[in-house]
């Protein structure tokens, strides 16, 4: 399988494997009260400050309901852009789950901005309307493109302005502070985040994120809902294990800035080929284009990769932590020899 369709299509790092390996041997507590989710949390208030909290869940939509959920009111939504993953690839679970309701905004990149949120501040103290509660953004988003630490600020401090929290959604968090060669918490803890979600799996994890809480009235909340959202593992240890690596020394850097680079190498070899528009910037693991009529089709016989807007014909290409540059180089190859037959 020459894979370009997700990161979650990955192999999981040699050191997520070991770190399970090596907390597989002999009993311990259940439920978090062991060493390695106490490690954890040490790493945690390395990356993200002295008064971070992690709660390992087992997956993204996992992590953003419970996360949400402690930040909100029954009677108040989310501010996210239309393309955020709450909203378009979580299979309405955050309504259905966590009866949340999702308050959208069109954009163009994917990334909110102050005066994006305010097109959703409307009604505010009509009881009629769901209030909105919290700014959620996806980091980096689904379209690829990173906010950088100033944008996120902006909109931390529109949030809190107006009364509400902000939540990042870090399902590729790494991949977001990897591409502007920032610490994790510059894009976190500095830009005044209440909640994060952080994930490991799409950086090589074979099943690993976790809610990060960075607001101490949220701490006892998370602990509550992560149970009754079905998110606490009893053999907790094996995901923190996992995070525990990831979050030691600079293996998210390296695994996340190897995924950023193959994305390029991939836009910059395609870019400019006659028939090719790439639609977002490659800031991230993600390529975005658009190909010319029957030229995705033909090109998803030997590769793996998704229709982004089937209307527009508009594709997603995903690099990862195993992406070889062989296989960008061959993808690149193909592309260019296709679009040229159909010119």
């Amino acid at each position: 399988m020459r894979n370009f369709a997700s990161d979650n299509y990955a192999t999981a790092l040699p050191e997520a494997l070991e770190a399970i390996a090596a907390a597989n041997h002999g009993p311990a507590v259940s439920y978090g009260a062991d060493d390695w989710t106490a490690r954890l949390q040490e790493r945690v208030r390395e990356h993200f400050g002295a008064a971070a909290v992690a709660f390992p869940v087992f997956n993204g939509t996992g992590a953003n309901i419970v996360g949400l959920r402690s930040m909100l009111k029954p009677w108040q939504g989310v501010i996210c852009a239309a393309t955020a993953h709450l909203n378009v690839d979580e299979g309405g679970a955050p309504e259905v789950l966590g009866g949340i309701k999702l308050l959208t905004v069109p954009t163009p990149d994917g990334k909110l901005t102050p005066e994006l949120v305010d097109r959703r501040m409307v009604r505010i103290g009509d009881e009629h309307a769901s209030q909105p509660g919290v700014v959620s953004i996806t980091q980096s988003t689904e379209l690829g493109t990173v906010y950088t630490p100033a944008e996120m600020a902006a909109i931390g401090e529109h949030a809190h302005a107006h009364g509400m929290l902000f939540h990042v959604d870090g399902s590729r968090l790494a991949n977001a502070a990897a591409s502007l060669d920032v610490p994790l918490r510059a894009i976190a803890t500095d830009v005044g985040a209440d909640v994060v979600s952080f994930g490991g799996t799409k950086v090589g994890l074979v099943a690993g994120e976790a809610v990060i809480v960075l607001r101490d009235d949220l701490t006892d909340p998370v602990r509550y809902l992560r149970k009754q959202t079905v998110q606490l593992a009893s053999k907790m240890r094996f995901i923190s294990a996992q995070l525990e690596a990831l979050l030691t020394g600079d293996l998210w850097r390296r695994a996340a800035g190897h995924a950023n680079a193959m994305a390029r190498r991939l836009g910059e070899a395609v870019e400019g080929l006659d028939g090719i528009r790439l639609t977002q910037a490659v800031q991230a693991n993600g390529v975005f284009a658009i190909l010319p009529e029957g030229a995705a089709e033909r090109l998803q016989e030997d590769f793996h990769f998704y229709f982004w807007e089937e209307h527009t014909r508009e594709v997603r290409w995903m690099c990862a932590w195993d992406t070889r540059e062989e296989d960008v180089d061959a993808f690149a190859a193909a592309i260019s020899q296709l679009v040229g037959s159909l010119a």
